[in-house]
């Protein structure tokens, strides 16, 4: 078995009320603009024209012209407070990551002329959770933080059955879709060069992560973890879940898992 190593992301639990200035002071500075509309939760539109996606984060989504599409629970009060936030104000845009998405919208935080991060306060007041991509990282861990002090105390999103954790027998209840999966891993196993945390004994039917060969590389980054060191850990993964010999999540970056209880 080849090892590799993967990242411990600590929970760490921040106040809730306290505002958070932002810690973009190495990233890439983008343009300031006014915003002049907001369109969902995490998108909003600039003076300038630039479509924007607060990248990192996902609210709860509207509809948006989509047929057939249900709106998420609390998408119209997402988008509102996102209004309260930032319509009318400049911006500053800073990129950390991948600079636009496959529709064109910047992919960035977004810092308010008082210096408030609003990817920060969309995820204090419960109405975002930590939405991550493999390039696109910085500031995930600082996210995470933030979303565990409004998911611990059950704000907006998270005091609903829709965005709870689910337990990794009850995985099989996401998917279709994206959640947040907590579970002790049973064993460890790499076939055929893709990395494997299970969760059961029947690797057929059980909870799975699965950590596809091309992104071993992103893995390789970090140190002083090994694949084994995953056995008899009590984690937190977020991703899309599938159904793939059960209910899997493939995880493509370190900070989609969260360890709460490292393995004795």
């Amino acid at each position: 078995m080849r090892f590799f190593p993967l990242v411990l992301i600590l929970v760490v639990v921040c106040g809730v009320g306290a505002r958070a200035q932002s810690p973009v002071v190495d990233m890439e500075v983008g343009e300031t603009s006014r915003v002049v509309d907001v369109i969902d939760g995490d998108t909003v539109i600039l003076e300038s024209g630039t479509e924007v996606r607060l990248v990192g984060i996902q609210a709860p989504k509207l509809p948006l012209g989509r047929r057939n599409f249900r709106p998420w629970p609390l998408a119209d009060e997402a988008k509102a407070a996102l209004e309260n936030l930032v319509l009318g104000q400049a911006v500053t845009l800073y990129f950390g990551g991948r600079r636009t998405d496959r529709y064109g919208r910047a992919l960035a935080h977004l810092v308010r002329e008082d210096g408030e991060w609003v990817q920060s306060q969309m995820l204090e007041l419960g109405l975002a959770r930590v939405y991550s991509f493999a390039d696109n990282r910085s500031l995930i861990t600082d996210m995470l933080h933030i979303e565990a002090a409004a998911r611990q105390t059950a704000r907006a999103m998270w005091s609903l059955p829709n965005y709870q954790e689910l337990d990794q027998a009850d995985a099989a209840r996401g998917e279709g879709g994206y959640a947040l999966v907590v579970g002790r891993v049973l064993n460890v196993a790499e076939v055929r060069g893709r990395g494997f945390l299970n969760f059961g004994e029947d690797y057929r039917t059980d909870f799975t992560i699965s950590i596809d060969p091309a992104d071993l590389r992103t893995f390789f980054e970090k140190e002083d973890v090994v694949l084994e060191s995953f056995s008899g850990a009590r984690v937190r993964v977020r991703g899309w879940v599938e159904d793939f010999n059960g209910p899997m999540i493939q995880v493509t970056h370190p900070e989609q898992i969260e360890v709460l209880t490292p393995a004795n």
